[in-house]
């Protein structure tokens, strides 16, 4: 009996390590980001030092995420995954060793954070080069809707939940020593990863293109100039990273910053309808991927990805006029479950319609824009909430988000080019006994 879409990528070993190494990464992540706050304020730290610490998380994945790009297009993403996961584990451990014997201070918070944000950057795009790797095409869509399931749930309900009962029990130093913990069942598992069929591919893509000609010499910048050349040259792509870049501008601050005055002020709530909204907005978020990941990738792919984003962008327009919690609820879950879609159907698209020697670079470029534009969104909410009614920051926001998605898909002829690159059947073919050892044996 043939498994559901959803879970064929599990046939494969390689990705049955791969996933499992990363759901207790992720799990480590989110309970990083509650015990990481609580040793602050144990340390005496008020909002200012929560900040800086925060912020060095940040800076390092901000600072690097184009260098990991550049280095998962150059080096085996095997590799480079279980040495972030190695790093990792000696930072937190390293933490979790200095709280537990009392000598820890806000700057090895700071510096651990840096860290980690560091590895971030390395991390993901080596992960996204990775999966086209050790998975047949068909059954790209069905990992991204599973790690788009995972996360949600792992990173931002079940990691922060035990961290916060840690905590309460016993203390955020022993939080601390739980997500080491948690980093190193990780980096054990990803040991199990055969080399052979990673970095195998790895070789392959690091070949020059058969129409280049003798190779140039490598170089950072070279590497860079010709990840962004190709993204500027490719409407589809160029025109859904500006797509993105509107986007992150004009929802994230509104979001995180301006929705819990919303809930002050229209609905009488407090932090505690805040988080549950929040975990809905999850919710929506982890479904409609586990949904997206059980069927085919649709024959309009471009089309239905802009249309996903763009009209699930439309209910954050009334946001700043609703005053029912449940009407409010609907709006963010539509809004998360959405932007699942999309998310899931981007994700395959990067890793089928870009060359495989340049994913970690196209990767680490949507990366970048999106986490470039996020402090700055947050930055000029408050401060345009000062100028401007806040019911009109969401109508404009939820506005001009569906219009945008609407001019990409002309500026880029989307339409016609799903037509000229179909991707929903050519490699759909159901799993069978032999999709492993397939998978395996593929350079």
């Amino acid at each position: 009996m043939p498994l559901p879409k959803a879970l064929r990528p599990f046939v494969h070993r390689e990705y049955r390590v791969l996933i499992a190494a990363l759901a207790v990464s992720i799990f480590g992540s989110g309970m990083w980001a509650v015990a990481m706050v609580y040793q602050v304020i144990q340390l005496g730290g008020g909002p200012l030092e929560l900040s800086v610490v925060a912020a060095a998380g940040s800076v390092g994945l901000v600072a690097f995420v184009l260098a990991g790009g550049i280095a998962a297009d150059r080096f085996p993403q095997r590799l480079l995954i279980i040495a972030v996961e190695g790093a990792n584990l000696a930072v937190i451990a390293t933490v979790s060793g200095l709280a537990l014997a009392g000598w820890l201070q806000l700057w090895h918070l700071a510096v651990g954070a840096f860290v980690l944000g560091v590895g971030a950057a390395f991390f993901f795009p080596a992960y996204s080069a990775i999966l086209p790797r050790i998975l047949p095409p068909g059954d790209l869509l069905a990992a991204n809707g599973m790690e788009g399931t995972m996360r949600p749930m792992l990173q931002q309900a079940a990691g922060p939940a035990a961290a916060g009962l840690i905590v309460a029990a016993l203390s955020p130093s022993h939080a601390v020593t739980g997500v080491a913990a948690c980093h190193l069942l990780a980096f054990v598992i990803l040991n199990f990863l055969r080399p052979a069929a990673a970095e195998a591919g790895a070789a392959l893509a690091s070949e020059p293109a058969p129409d280049k000609g003798k190779p140039e010499k490598s170089s950072f910048f070279r590497d860079l100039r010709e990840g962004i050349s190709y993204t500027v040259r490719t409407p589809w792509l160029l025109w859904t990273l500006l797509w993105a870049c509107i986007s992150v501008l004009f929802l994230i601050g509104p979001i995180e910053v301006l929705l819990p005055f919303v809930i002050r002020d229209q609905l009488n709530g407090d932090s505690r309808m805040f988080g549950f909204l929040l975990a809905i907005m999850g919710v929506g978020s982890a479904i409609a991927s586990l949904v997206t990941a059980s069927f085919r990738l649709p024959r309009r792919y471009l089309t239905v990805m802009m249309v996903s984003w763009g009209a699930g962008s439309l209910p954050l327009a009334a946001v700043g006029i609703i005053d029912s919690f449940w009407v409010l609820a609907l709006a963010v879950f539509i809004f998360g479950a959405t932007g699942s879609v999309g998310m899931v159907i981007w994700g395959t698209l990067l890793q089928r319609r870009v060359p495989a020697h340049l994913l970690g670079r196209v990767s680490s470029l949507d990366f970048f824009v999106s986490l470039a534009l996020m402090p700055v969104s947050m930055a000029l909410a408050g401060p345009a909430a000062e100028v401007f009614p806040i019911w009109a920051i969401f109508l404009f926001a939820g506005g001009v988000c569906p219009l945008m998605a609407i001019v990409a898909v002309v500026a880029a002829h989307m339409p016609a080019d799903e037509t000229a690159h179909p991707l929903d059947r050519r490699h759909d073919a159901p799993a069978d006994a032999d999709a492993d050892a397939e998978a395996d044996a593929r350079p």
